[in-house]
């Protein structure tokens, strides 16, 4: 065999030896090989592994806007959605032993979750009195109190028509009760004649001598009426403010377009006095009740006790649920502005809107003995089915203006089902109201209920 008949074949007759130069690439090659070994394992931190330099930036904090505004409500780009849970949206887990997970920055609490009341059918709405008495609702047309762990029920509604979202609605108490001793409803009934369906404001004496005979409630009187009324998109929260004037919520009705205008009830929120005739200083003028407008369907008012500010949750069509902050005589713009980008002027910006929708409820803003959630708007979720964005309580954290969310955390998602009623007792608890058992939910055998959410033993 000649010398060069194998030449360059590796292990071949006439191998030559391996050239200085040739080692020292070699090496290279083992070097940089090692080095991206190394990089691999190290994970977060590098190229191409989340969380490190080429991977896109976090999504803003839950509850700024793409352009830096509050709920995505400005003019600029939709807020991105979400692609997995972060740290303030985490999902909570069912709760072991009566426990529920420990709000964020509470550490030295440890709360827990009681229920109250079971099979109820669906309580809509809660007041409480300075007693700790809770006054609720049940739609089909129920008035209750729940005290020293007995439900005792004050009077039902006959004439009350529970078809779709309609029924009896929200509750308040006059913010001077028991002296007076008024308590107020939302209800949809069928007017005479005709067969058309309406929603009003009722408002009852609440009877209780003390003496241990059974509470009542007397003195049926309608002090508001002609609230338009449908299957769906009702409205129907009711709430005092700090002025002492009563605020009402009502749907479109399915009626959408007069969501607009100032001189209908569709989709408004309306002031009132307690005796259900018009203020004077009303923002649209002494005659007209309407607050504010452009609204499509709220079911929960809330107000700060400390600031006195006005908030509402809001259902939006296949996307864009919102939470409000409520100005006198603004224009929230259903159905002209639905996604946030178009809630240029005329119209208000939302302060936090949703797309995929998480259906919002009831509402109640918390200020109370635990540190972590107050300056908080609590509210309720719904959804359709198990598996959707809704079916939790969520808590939005505002910052000292009450104009932007800094923080947001989802509380039992999946645990309860649709959550509806929601309120903050005098105890500094969170009360919430399951809504299982109307037509859209997958009821238990214990449903509805009324749960307590503490943090920290009762007082």
């Amino acid at each position: 065999h000649g010398a060069g008949a194998h030449q360059g074949r590796p292990g071949g007759p006439g191998r030559r030896p391996p050239r200085p130069a040739a080692l020292a690439l070699a090496g290279l090659f083992l070097l940089l090989a090692a080095g991206l070994m190394a990089l691999a394992a190290l994970g977060p931190g590098w190229p191409g592994v989340p969380g490190g330099p080429g991977t896109p930036p976090a999504a803003p904090p839950a509850g700024a806007g793409g352009d830096g505004q509050p709920g995505g409500g400005g003019a600029g780009p939709a807020p991105p959605a979400p692609t997995g849970p972060t740290p303030q949206d985490e999902p909570a887990k069912a709760p072991a032993s009566g426990s529920a997970p420990s709000p964020a920055g509470e550490p030295a609490r440890s709360p827990t979750v009681t229920t109250l009341a079971t099979g109820l059918e669906v309580p809509w709405g809660i007041a409480f009195d300075g007693r700790g008495r809770m006054f609720f609702t049940e739609r089909p047309g129920r008035i209750n109190l729940l005290e020293d762990g007995r439900v005792t029920r004050l009077l039902t509604l006959p004439d009350t028509v529970e078809v779709g979202e309609s029924g009896l609605l929200g509750i308040a108490l006059h913010p001077g009760f028991p002296d007076p001793p008024y308590l107020y409803v939302y209800q949809t009934y069928r007017a005479r004649g005709g067969g058309l369906v309406v929603n009003r404001v009722l408002r009852f004496r609440f009877q209780d001598d003390g003496s241990g005979g059974r509470p009542r409630l007397t003195g049926r009187q309608v002090i508001f009426d002609g609230i338009p009324a449908a299957s769906i998109h009702d409205g129907g929260a009711l709430a005092f403010g700090p002025d002492g004037k009563l605020y009402v919520s009502t749907g479109d009705a399915r009626a959408a377009e007069r969501a607009q205008d100032p001189q209908s009830l569709h989709g408004k929120i309306l002031r009132l006095n307690p005796d259900g005739s018009i203020p004077a200083d009303n923002p649209l003028g002494p005659g007209n009740p309407v607050y504010s407008f452009g609204h499509r369907n709220p079911e929960g008012l809330a107000f700060d006790p400390a600031s006195g500010r006005l908030y509402a949750v809001e259902h939006g069509p296949d996307a864009w649920d919102e939470v409000n902050r409520i100005e006198p005589g603004a224009n929230y713009g259903w159905p002209r502005a639905v996604d946030p980008r178009d809630h240029g002027a005329p119209f208000t910006r939302s302060l936090r809107s949703y797309d995929p929708i998480i259906a919002p409820a009831g509402a109640a803003f918390y200020r109370g003995p635990v540190a972590a959630w107050d300056g908080s708007l609590f509210f309720g979720t719904l959804g359709f089915a198990p598996d959707s964005p809704g079916r939790h309580l969520r808590r939005l954290q505002l910052d000292a203006t009450g104009t932007r969310v800094v923080a947001e955390e989802v509380l039992f998602k999946g645990v309860y089902g649709r959550i509806r009623a929601v309120a903050v007792g005098p105890d500094g608890c969170v009360y919430l109201g399951t809504s299982n058992r109307d037509g859209r939910g997958e009821p238990g055998p214990d449903d509805d209920r009324l749960l307590r959410l503490c943090a920290g033993p009762r007082p």
